[in-house]
């Protein structure tokens, strides 16, 4: 069920992958249609918040009007960090599907459980592991070259 738009994701990660950016690739999904998508571009941006997540994010909502994105589903590679995850919230993304843990950094299932927290007033559905070995496959690998 969640493969097409997480091979999306991973197209994206690839794509962005270039430089020093970490691999790391989202979409937004509404309906069964992509409305927003982006890769890791902080470096190239000189923009700390530049995460995957938050341009896809960006992106769906200039297209729909509405800085709510109710009914959505964000597919991501890589678990989002607490920032990532806090915007989640904001826009009221529905569900969350991600591919590999971030045992340093994530902030949905690894190091905290912000985006489903029973404290908040919305609560994102998770869905982790999908395609998970292409996706830690892709960071090992831009990990391992920079070694």
């Amino acid at each position: 069920m969640h493969e097409r738009f997480m091979r999306e994701a991973l197209r994206l990660a690839r794509e962005g992958a270039g430089g020093e950016e970490a691999p790391v690739g989202a979409v937004v999904v509404i309906g069964g249609e992509i409305v927003g998508s982006g890769w890791n571009a902080p470096v190239a941006r000189n923009d700390p918040t530049a995460h995957a997540e938050i341009l896809a994010l960006r992106e769906a909502a200039a297209k729909i009007g509405n800085y709510r994105l109710p009914g959505a589903t964000l597919y991501c590679t890589l678990e989002p960090c607490v920032m990532c995850a806090g915007a989640l919230v904001n826009a009221r993304i529905e569900r969350l599907v991600f591919g590999a843990r971030d045992l340093r950094f994530g902030g949905v299932r690894s190091k905290f459980q912000l985006a489903d927290s029973d404290l908040l007033n919305h609560r994102v559905e998770i869905v982790e592991g999908a395609l998970a070995v292409e996706c830690v496959e892709l960071l090992q690998e831009f990990f391992k070259a920079r070694r």
